[in-house]
């Protein structure tokens, strides 16, 4: 007899109780309780960090990357992208900018270009903490060795994401090349933690060959994890790889796990994302209100932007711009939380 769920499945998350497998894929096939899970997910938020919504500068510093996922824009043997890499002035330029707009915390996102070596990462990393040492710098490049972490690190990285994008083995196989494994991932994440940073990972919503059975996987792998921060977003599809076939992740559901994970993680720092703004015009404003609470528009120059292009139609314009702070703080007041000046550290 297949098990429905109810607002006690709901409630029962609220008390911090660990569902069955058969309970939590109830609730995520469950549409009729959205609305409840939401106001539990919120209310939750708000025990933990208040309406506050912390903000993160987004410096995306390279389109290179030596990988070949096969639903990503920037892979490798995408012919059709044109490419770039920020000097390290480039970097601190952006920071500048970012400091002066009200940003205590700085995210350097790339490919896994390899013109990247440990020491200019630490160089980057280092001169960054010299200039900003009341800021925070998260790094997202990728999968590296234990050894070049603890060196990111020493140069003074505080948090460090890395999404697994599925827990399943089968189902990272039908997305990356023979050449990545999700064993090498999710070591890189235990190293991670193991080394101190706060530790960010995540996952696509509705990627190709997705099932509820894999979503399940997903969320017990965080179990064991226990990120400090997770960052989820609908699939959305790039018309030059070969998943340009593929429809687009839905919003109802991501929508409906960010307000799970709220409940499962309710120290987490989890991001109202890009991707869901652009699904929806108003995307970051719905994570928000299912239990997110940081936002990451973007510092990385005006002529690049366009070019970090991991799907089709992101937004990089507008109130996704850092330097439209004053229009997003607007957005964001709009349904009830408040940005804040903070360099936003996880409150374990």
């Amino acid at each position: 007899m297949e098990i429905k769920a109810t607002k006690a499945t709901v409630d029962a998350l609220l008390k911090n109780k660990n569902l069955s497998d058969e309970e939590l894929i109830a609730l995520l096939k469950t549409d009729t309780l959205d609305e409840y899970l939401f106001a539990c997910a919120d209310k939750i938020r708000r025990l933990n960090y208040g309406n506050e919504v912390y903000i993160r500068g987004l410096i995306e510093i390279s389109n290179y990357c030596k990988n070949n996922c096969y639903y990503c824009g920037i892979r490798a043997g995408n012919a059709k992208l044109s490419r770039y890499r920020l000097s390290k002035e480039d970097v601190l330029s952006c920071c500048r900018e970012g400091y002066r707009l009200g940003f205590r915390t700085f995210v350097l996102q790339g490919g896994e270009d390899m013109f990247f070596t440990d020491d200019i990462v630490c160089d980057i990393v280092s001169s960054i903490k010299s200039e900003f040492p009341d800021c925070a710098v998260t790094l997202s490049l990728g999968e590296k060795s234990f050894e070049s972490y603890v060196k990111y690190r020493n140069a003074g990285a505080d948090r460090y994401l890395l999404r697994h994008e599925t827990a399943d083995n089968e189902h990272y196989g039908k997305l990356h090349p023979e050449t990545m494994s999700l064993e090498n991932r999710k070591e890189c994440l235990f190293n991670l933690k193991k080394i101190g940073y706060q530790t960010g990972s995540g996952f696509m919503v509705g990627s190709p060959y997705q099932t509820y059975e894999t979503l399940l996987e997903d969320l017990r792998f965080l179990q064991s994890l226990k990120p400090d921060m997770i960052g989820i977003g609908p699939y959305l599809t790039h018309q030059d790889t070969p998943f340009n076939k593929f429809e687009n992740g839905s919003l109802a559901l991501t929508l409906r796990l960010v307000a799970i994970l709220r409940l499962m993680f309710p120290y987490a720092l989890i991001p109202s994302t890009t991707a869901l703004g652009t699904i929806n015009p108003n995307g970051r404003e719905m994570g928000l209100k299912a239990g997110a609470n940081v936002v990451m528009p973007n510092l990385s120059p005006t002529s690049v932007r366009k070019l970090y292009s991991l799907y089709d139609h992101k937004i990089c314009t507008g109130d996704e711009a850092a330097q439209c702070i004053v229009c997003l703080a607007s957005r964001v007041e709009s349904v009830g939380y408040r940005i804040v000046t903070d360099v936003g550290n996880v409150k374990k």
